[in-house]
């Protein structure tokens, strides 16, 4: 059941880590770190945080909840994203940042090396052969295993790849977010380079358990940062996300199920790593990746989820997607 990111071996699917900080409304630390732990029980090794998510502090739960248990990881976590006051944020890349931020996860997360250690966001500042050379130097020194890029374009996925090898590519990809098939995929694979798609379940929102933006309650980003769920734009996307639900309850499974074996059945380099913070939500999750989709079954739900039909940008200001 094991897939491949590159030459890095790790669980059919992997666990999103960020909400159980910050974006999605409030948390409870027990709770995340019993997720993760019933996570590590369930087969799934791939952890997902960054350092900006908290800030900081989700890197920190993290670390506590793998503490006696690290063997049975495969630690990732990104650096580029600096928070500013205000709300502010810039991306980094150049070779100074790049060592400092390493140290800084090192010691939040309680370990001597990071696995996968991504560049969050492309800057626009810095070459990305700066970056990439500084991380590669990392792996040199024994800090970091393998390298990874977020969200980056084809062409700067290829640069980077020529200075140092890139094990994993993390982007959003799900049902209402596949812009990355007609070039970014494709230039992957070419180079050997795993995939990694973060929201794989539409921010939780192809789960069928929202019908209108108030469902998202307090501190929860969703309905008030990103421009698909809300106004009109979410109406339009409900109505997609009814489809989906009809066509799961045909299958005696859950929307969500659905659309996150859609993405598990994308290829064996794929690795969708949804983000939880309820056990029972994790355990469906997981499910999910043994559900057979036959390619009638995959055509029913790209028809009741046309990408061409879904309303409004994943972000406000998308000019470091994609870069």
């Amino acid at each position: 059941m094991s897939r491949l990111l590159g030459s890095l071996e790790v669980g059919p699917q992997g666990l999103g880590c960020m909400g159980m900080s910050e974006f999605y409304g409030a948390g409870d630390e027990s709770e995340s770190i019993a997720v993760i732990h019933r996570a590590l029980e369930l087969g799934v090794t791939l952890l997902d945080t960054a350092d900006m998510y908290g800030p900081h502090v989700n890197e920190e739960l993290v670390g506590r909840a793998i503490a006696g248990r690290r063997s049975d990881v495969v630690l990732a976590t990104k650096f580029g994203i600096v928070r500013e006051g205000g709300g502010g944020r810039s991306v980094r890349g150049d070779r100074a940042y790049v060592r400092s931020s390493v140290e800084g996860s090192l010691k939040r997360l309680g370990v001597d090396v990071i696995d996968l250690y991504y560049l969050h966001r492309v800057p626009a500042d810095t070459p990305i052969e700066e970056t990439v050379g500084a991380m590669g130097e990392l792996v040199a020194e024994g800090k970091v295993r393998f390298l990874g890029l977020s969200e980056a374009g084809a062409s700067t996925l290829r640069r980077a790849h020529a200075v140092h090898p890139i094990t994993a590519l993390q982007s959003e990809w799900s049902l209402w977010s596949r812009d990355i098939e007609a070039e970014i995929v494709p230039t992957a694979r070419e180079l050997g380079v795993g995939l990694v798609p973060y929201s794989p379940l539409g921010r939780g929102v192809l789960t069928g358990r929202f019908t209108s933006a108030s469902d998202f309650g307090a501190g929860d980003f969703r309905g008030v940062a990103q421009p698909r769920f809300t106004g009109s734009n979410l109406d339009a996307n409900l109505k997609m996300v009814e489809a989906l639900r009809a066509l799961a309850e045909d299958r005696g499974v859950t929307a969500g199920q659905l659309a996150l074996a859609w993405v598990q059945h994308r290829g064996q380099d794929v690795v969708p790593i949804p983000g939880t913070k309820r056990i029972k939500y994790l355990e469906e999750n997981v499910a999910a990746a043994s559900l057979e989709l036959s390619d009638a079954d995959l055509a029913a739900i790209e028809a009741a989820v046309p990408a061409s039909a879904v309303a409004g940008d994943r972000y406000p200001d998308m000019s470091s997607i994609g870069r």
